[in-house]
């Protein structure tokens, strides 16, 4: 085998997914996965042929295994991370990076002093037609960017226990919106609310966004909508592009319109591979625990900012 040896701990939902992508991956070597369920264990473990571990920890003393992917509750992140790192494993966390602002910077900072990379699970940024969107707006096909406009919705989903919408979706397009405008986030204002008697925490949220760049982000993510919809529209001077995520497509109307053609890609076979490819070369991931400590700062800010019903300045922050 030439791959890298990788481990999946927690392969429920998303975890199953990072087991699937890793089995199929020329550069990947799946050696071992773990979940607190039997059941899912065995299933998993016996469709991908790999190792089977209860506890976690003894996946981590594994010493085939170079790579971890962690999968589980956002509640738990930071534990897991931690003892991965301590074990001197490289590791790509799921998003969000931790539950607390303090978590994630634990985590960096343990990543850093032992010398192993940490990378956060940010999918969204794969997605060929995000990319894309990108690379048009570095050319300046629609001019200079004023504002974008994103609804994440869809039903309740029973698995998720630990988060509310906020964390869960809304983390997904605020942080493409950071990385299309190549900008810092300077305030956030958020107003959300809960309604669903299954659901402990808030299950929608509208959440608007100002750039140090003077571009602002607008946002409605919910778990109430009976269908799931997955799209962001960016406005500039000359035109707006939109994307729709789920079918990794785009349209151009302006100055510059044209008809774009994409290549459709998994994006977590994308993310994958490129954490991978970080490893082998030693180098920073796409997407580093930085990145998802802003990701998660941008979340907690629209949450502070609900509460208090201000909108919650990034450089005042309170850790």
């Amino acid at each position: 085998m030439t791959g890298i040896n990788v481990g999946v701990i927690g392969v429920g939902a998303m975890g199953y997914n990072h087991a699937r992508v890793y089995y199929k991956l020329e550069e990947a070597n799946l050696i071992a996965v773990s979940d607190v369920s039997e059941r899912t264990l065995n299933k998993v473990s016996e469709k991908y042929n790999a190792k089977a571990y209860s506890d976690y920890e003894d996946l981590l003393n594994d010493p085939e295994i170079e790579v971890v992917s962690v999968c589980v509750p956002t509640t738990h992140h930071h534990g897991v991370v931690m003892a991965a790192i301590e074990h001197g494993k490289h590791v790509l966390v799921e998003k969000p990076i931790a539950f607390t602002l303090e978590e994630a910077e634990e985590m960096i900072e343990a990543a850093h002093k032992k010398g192993v990379i940490l990378g956060t699970g940010h999918v969204e940024r794969f997605n060929p037609a995000v990319q894309k969107a990108k690379q048009l707006i570095e050319n300046d096909v629609i001019g200079d960017i004023v504002s974008a406009s994103a609804k994440r919705v869809g039903p309740f989903p029973p698995r998720i226990k630990d988060v509310g919408v906020t964390i869960d979706l809304a983390i997904h397009d605020l942080d493409v919106m950071y990385y299309l405008f190549g900008e810092d986030v300077k305030k956030v204002y958020a107003s959300m609310g809960s309604i669903l008697e299954k659901c402990e925490y808030e299950d929608h949220a509208e959440i608007m966004v100002n750039f140090t760049g003077g571009m602002t982000g607008m946002l409605e993510v919910n778990w109430l909508t009976p269908y799931k919809r997955r799209e962001i529209s960016i406005t500039g001077t000359a035109g707006i592009i939109s994307v729709d995520y789920i079918d990794q497509s785009i349209d151009v109307h302006g100055k510059f319109a044209q008809d774009i053609e994409i290549e459709h890609k998994e994006p977590l076979g994308e993310e994958l591979s490129s954490f991978l490819n970080a490893v082998k070369n030693n180098e920073k991931p796409v997407i580093t625990g930085e990145d998802g400590l802003n990701a998660l700062k941008m979340v907690i800010a629209a949450n502070k900012s609900s509460k208090t019903e201000q909108p919650i300045s990034f450089e005042e922050m309170e850790n």
